[in-house]
């Protein structure tokens, strides 16, 4: 039996450097991953529980309801006009998604997937896991004469909070499209836009109110802390996502009803996200002035929930001199070679905890 070689999950690594942040006398705080910490509003719980007494099998493609939900906030929110009622595929969170979206569309062996120089781990992941080939690259230039059969764009970046702007997410759908090349866009941080507005790949500055060859991916972990619920869609082009549901309907890949009624309530309340908006927001000023005046650069950084560091050393020394203090982050190489210099560390921690770590710097 052919095994599929997968990298080693690269927090698996963090365990001595951990155990150091951990025998800190305040404890550790814990910046290396952006799990949510903060409450799931009481409406959505209450959507949640309304419906914990159906006893029957969700839909696969998710009740109406939700698809109406996901189509409204990202009118409201993003400026995306337009989509289909059966262009939204609800999923069991964005990372499932990520990990199995180049073999659902049916791409594998002597195929070629593009991400991003610095990416998510799970692209790769992904990529391996359908048997095609993983190319880095960040720009349709660097790809020279070949044609990809899918190309991974994440706006704003995880790690780097990095924006791409219109002309560029304009310039890669343009290309994509003369050489039908599927467009994936993940924009799971799209809500989070401190120093700019992240536009999604759906935006009509972006591909002229078509969506024919794109997907965007969408999640609720990070705007309304569900990240426990496993609450994601996708949505774009009807042809693909209709390919798509028709694959996860017979693998069984659907979102528990219970779950779907919390992302309605979630897709609806835009002054939930405000609030979590504003706590980011401030977690984010102490931490990047905490850094700044401990002689880090911030570069990016102008959205999503982290703070792309670097000290202009080797990651790892980085990362241990901040463990040495109680704090946990990410070393930059976890994303591809060109983080070698950085870390990426998270908003996501309680007040508290934020405090906690900026006294440490402070000290």
């Amino acid at each position: 039996m052919n095994r599929i070689a997968l990298p080693d999950f690269p927090w698996d690594s963090l365990a001595e450097v951990k155990a150091t942040a951990q025998a800190h006398p305040g404890g550790v705080v814990d910046l290396s991953i952006g799990t949510p910490v903060d409450p799931v509003p009481d409406g959505i719980r209450e959507a949640l529980a309304s419906v914990s007494a159906i006893p029957g099998y969700p839909t696969t493609h998710g009740i109406p309801a939700l698809r109406d939900a996901a189509r409204g906030a990202l009118a409201r929110r993003h400026g995306v006009d337009g989509i289909e009622p059966d262009a939204v595929l609800p999923t069991i969170g964005s990372k499932e998604a990520v990990a199995w979206l180049p073999r659902l569309l049916g791409f594998g062996p002597g195929d070629v997937v593009v991400i991003p120089e610095l990416a998510y781990p799970t692209y790769e992941v992904g990529v391996l896991l359908a048997g095609a080939s993983v190319l880095r690259a960040d720009s349709t230039v660097a790809l020279g004469p070949q044609k990809p059969a899918m190309i991974w764009l994440n706006s704003p970046s995880n790690p780097t909070g990095q924006v791409l702007p219109a002309e560029h997410l304009r310039k890669v759908v343009e290309w994509a499209r003369e050489r039908d090349v599927v467009v994936v866009s993940d924009e799971c941080y799209l809500a989070l836009g401190w120093e700019s507005d992240p536009l999604s790949i759906l935006h009509p500055d972006v591909c002229d109110g078509r969506t024919d060859g794109l997907i965007a991916v969408h999640s609720l972990s990070k705007s309304a802390n569900l990240a426990s619920y496993r609450a994601g869609f996708l949505t774009g082009d009807p042809r693909l996502i209709k390919q798509l549901l028709e694959v996860r309907k017979h693998a069984g890949m659907i979102v528990p009803r219970p779950v779907q009624e919390a992302m309605v309530a979630a897709l609806t309340d835009d002054e939930a996200l405000a609030t979590q908006r504003e706590r980011y927001a401030r977690r984010r000023l102490v931490l990047r002035k905490a850094l700044l005046d401990n002689g880090f650069r911030i570069d990016h950084s102008e959205a999503g929930l982290y703070l792309w560091a670097t000290r202009d050393e080797d990651a790892a020394a980085t990362v241990r001199w901040l463990a040495e203090r109680g704090i946990l982050v990410a070393p930059g190489t976890f994303y591809g070679p060109k983080g070698g210099k950085h870390v990426r560390v998270a908003l996501t921690a309680t007040d508290e905890r934020v405090d906690a770590a900026v006294e440490r710097l402070t000290q």
